[in-house]
């Protein structure tokens, strides 16, 4: 093996350029630190690299469907159904060239490229609160949280005033306000559903407009412009209306001077100094080359998503770290967690036949937990509790065609929309459970020679009867507003569906209990630092993406602090 080692020595180095590793260069360079990024995929430059931005249905083969040969390559990633589109495929990954190993079924939904999953996610972006915080302390599961809300309320602010996060403030201890731009608006039929809950419900439950991650109102954004509102968001905005790295704070990185950006590079191991017991550099491998090289820096940050992260770690094996760095409590690669969704319910309303709404909404309605938190609200059959995604809309014609059938009943069809309908679908909590985990297969290497991960996890007795609940919520919910033709809707699936994979390095108060401290770094080797999804001691029920970025940015900050003092 020949080993190609960079003269240069970084302060810095973060492995990924998707959320938590876009926040830790920004931060790590605006505080003056030379900082290199490396990325395992290809190049990715805002708009440039945008090849189906503007693209209309007409523009693509097929309808924009894939060709059986190409489906054939991106079975697992297309489990989600986000890849049966020509137009966003090129950001997700080939499972044939990136293959992963189940004992249990797991839906690994991944993007490599600059920018990652920033590119794809779904924006939605909530906080956690102090229930969320102190629930595995209260309960007696898993391990506590070394940090509560006030310690991360600051940097959520940072973050939400950053990012531009669209969205209401409503007062509710379980969903904490936040730093907003102007809400979008809810359409008719959804202000019907609004009303009527108020009017029904007594136990603190409420609907609102969905926390979004899109430009709204006046406000400028370093080049970025307000959300167009054309719903095209996974293909990449030129407009930059969503927050991604790419449009955002990887240019904020550059503008300093002090980043440098490296796609194609794989990251194999954290380098280890048994005398200073801390982290000298990364082990690379070029992805198109094969070439074997090293680069060191005087802190290391793992944003490379919570299955890469914990799969470094565990690849980073020394005489001090048999089982992998910062292994010493054996959690590492345990505790796998998701979201558990797609339950809930659909219906129809035959009211406001008069009614349309302007522009496709790139968002939708979200109702927040309201189970479990004290009081009435609290069930006997499981714990935590789940909220809801949704919304409503009107189809259009082609339901109709086949009774149209030709001359002016068909004219007359294709002018028309078609009736309301809408959708509520929860989001649930997964317990931390330690035997759902991934490990590496060091018999079964994936081109590059690394062992693949294989994954054992599955939802269990707490998630199943919370589904239930979220199935007999919404029906009722939506039965009391005068919505018809109900229909339940159950959809398992599989962990990993929900693509919000985390917990496989958590941190906690105790080095024989947990990977990580409060501040994000290994108990055991403290200039690593651990700020994707990896690091999540829980996983609350609302979409973490926000949280990720909000400790980046915290711990980004401490790492730079701890670098000063030093000097």
């Amino acid at each position: 093996m020949n080993i190609v080692t960079e003269n240069e020595t970084y302060d810095a180095i973060v492995v990924g350029s998707g959320i938590s590793g876009g926040w830790a260069a920004k931060e790590l360079c605006e505080n003056g630190l030379k900082t290199l990024v490396l990325e395992r995929g290809r190049m990715v430059k805002h708009i440039e690299d945008y090849p189906t931005m503007y693209n209309d249905p007409w523009d693509s083969k097929f309808k924009g469907e894939n060709p059986r040969e190409i489906n054939a390559r991106y079975e697992k990633q297309s489990r989600t159904g986000y890849v049966h589109k020509a137009e966003r495929r090129h950001f997700f990954v080939d499972d044939i060239d990136h293959p992963y190993n189940e004992t249990k079924r797991f839906d690994w939904i991944r993007g490599y490229h600059v920018g990652g999953r920033s590119l794809m996610w779904g924006r939605q972006s909530y906080r956690l609160s102090d229930i969320d915080f102190e629930a595995n302390k209260k309960e007696g599961i898993a391990v506590d949280w070394p940090i509560r809300y006030k310690d991360i309320s600051p940097w959520y602010d940072k973050v939400e005033e950053y990012i531009s996060v669209s969205g209401e403030n409503l007062g509710l201890e379980v969903l904490p306000d936040g730093k907003f731009s102007p809400p979008m608006e809810l359409n008719c039929v959804e202000e019907v559903l609004k009303k009527n809950m108020a009017q029904n419900y007594k136990d603190g439950r409420l609907l609102t407009i969905g926390r979004v991650a899109h430009i709204t109102g006046a406000k400028t954004y370093d080049g970025r412009s307000a959300c167009q509102f054309r719903n095209r968001c996974m293909r990449g905005c030129p407009f930059g209306g969503y927050f991604s790295s790419n449009s955002s704070t990887l240019p904020a990185a550059e503008r300093t001077g002090n980043m440098t950006l490296r796609p194609f590079s794989i990251v194999t191991e954290v380098m280890y100094d048994e005398k200073t017991g801390k982290a000298t550099g990364v082990r690379v491998t070029d992805q198109e080359t094969m070439e074997k090289l090293e680069y060191k820096a005087k802190v290391i940050f793992l944003c490379a998503s919570a299955i890469a992260s914990a799969s470094i770690l565990m690849q980073s094996k020394s005489e001090r770290f048999p089982n992998g760095m910062g292994n010493d409590s054996g959690e590492l690669g345990h505790n796998l967690m998701d979201h558990h969704f797609k339950a809930g319910a659909t219906a129809k309303w035959d009211g406001d036949k008069d009614k349309y709404y302007k522009g496709r909404r790139p968002n939708g309605i979200y109702i927040p937990r309201f189970r479990n938190i004290g009081g009435e609200t609290d069930q006997a059959t499981f714990k935590r509790g789940y909220g809801y995604q949704g919304g409503a809309g009107r189809g259009d014609y082609q339901p109709q065609i086949a009774e149209a059938g030709y001359g002016a009943g068909l004219k007359k069809a294709i002018q028309e929309p078609g009736g309301w309908t809408i959708g509520l679908m929860g989001f649930g909590e997964c317990l931390p459970y330690h035997e759902n985990k991934m490990t590496l297969d060091y018999n079964d290497l994936d081109k590059w020679g690394l062992p693949k991960v294989n994954f054992d996890a599955e939802w269990k007795e707490n998630e199943w009867e919370m589904r239930k609940d979220m199935i007999a919520s919404a029906k009722d919910m939506l039965e009391k507003a005068g919505f018809t033709d109900i229909q339940p809707m159950d959809d398992p699936s599989a962990p990993g569906n929900g693509i919000h994979e985390m917990g496989t390095a958590r941190m906690g108060r105790d080095p024989k209990t947990s990977v990580c401290n409060g501040n994000n770094q290994l108990h055991a080797v403290p200039n690593v630092y651990v700020t994707d999804g990896a690091f999540m001691t829980s996983a609350s029920c609302v979409n973490p993406s926000l949280t990720y970025m909000a400790f980046t940015a915290r711990a980004a900050n401490h790492a730079a602090a701890q670098l000063k003092k030093e000097a």
